[in-house]
């Protein structure tokens, strides 16, 4: 693994590691808020992917190691793109796995052009303003147990900017792209209801699938508590699309 920088269009340092295992094809990894490519949860995806591409997991601005702010997705397209273009040097094709605002910034980012080949938006949100946030519903046992007082803590944090700028809402961009999406959803999700992912579904026009995990939690904690079907699923899906 070797850690590398890029600069996006409006100036900012974006960093991510890259997991090179002599693959022509490579998968980035695109966190949630409050999360970082130190994630031990998208480091282990991280592992679970490299028999068959190379990896690379970024860092959002305002996170782990990139510069600036995090502005709440309204720029966050432009750190993907960055990252895009570099992998667009060396691989044939690039597939995406978001992860919560990751995920909407996934989406974004695969409406805007055809840098994406293939993505994988975890837990996306409609738009931000009706992300549901039901904090008596969080998962004790992850949220709070795993997050705050074990090795989930590791690759935590968040420098944040204004939240108050114009954001693009997926659900409107979600028809523009052209590449193959599989939304993954966790039935028990209390911050992002399933009901997002199938608006989604329903609106995309490319090649797509929903699958919705029962009894799943948010994002990347499916690794956790439902790995066997959510990383089955993932492996399936760039199997037959990338």
């Amino acid at each position: 693994m070797t850690t590398h920088t890029t600069k996006t269009q409006d100036g900012q340092k974006i960093s991510f590691d890259h997991y090179q295992n002599g693959h022509e094809k490579v998968v980035i990894i695109a966190h949630g808020f409050f999360n970082s490519k130190d994630a031990l949860l998208l480091k282990e995806l991280g592992h679970e992917l490299s028999n068959e591409y190379d990896v690379i997991i970024m860092d959002f601005r305002g996170h782990g190691k990139s510069g600036g702010l995090f502005h709440w997705t309204s720029k966050e397209y432009l750190d993907l793109e960055a990252v895009l273009e570099y992998a667009k040097k060396s691989y044939a094709k690039a597939g995406v796995i978001g992860f919560s605002l990751g995920a909407a910034t996934s989406l974004i980012t695969a409406s805007r052009g055809d840098l994406i080949a293939s993505l994988i938006a975890v837990s996306a949100p409609t738009e931000f303003v009706k992300i549901e946030y039901r904090f008596w519903e969080l998962s004790f046992e992850n949220d709070i147990v795993y997050s705050l007082f074990s090795e989930g803590k590791i690759g935590k944090g968040v420098r944040p900017g204004p939240f108050w700028q114009k954001k693009h809402k997926p659900l409107d961009l979600v028809e523009k792209i052209i590449c193959p999406v599989l939304f993954i959803h966790g039935e028990a999700d209390w911050l992002i209801k399933p009901w997002h992912s199938k608006e989604l579904y329903k609106k995309a026009a490319s090649k797509k699938k929903l699958a919705l995990i029962k009894n799943g939690p948010h994002a990347e904690y499916l690794i956790r508590k439902n790995k066997t079907e959510t990383v089955g699923l993932i492996k399936y899906w760039f199997k037959e699309t990338l």
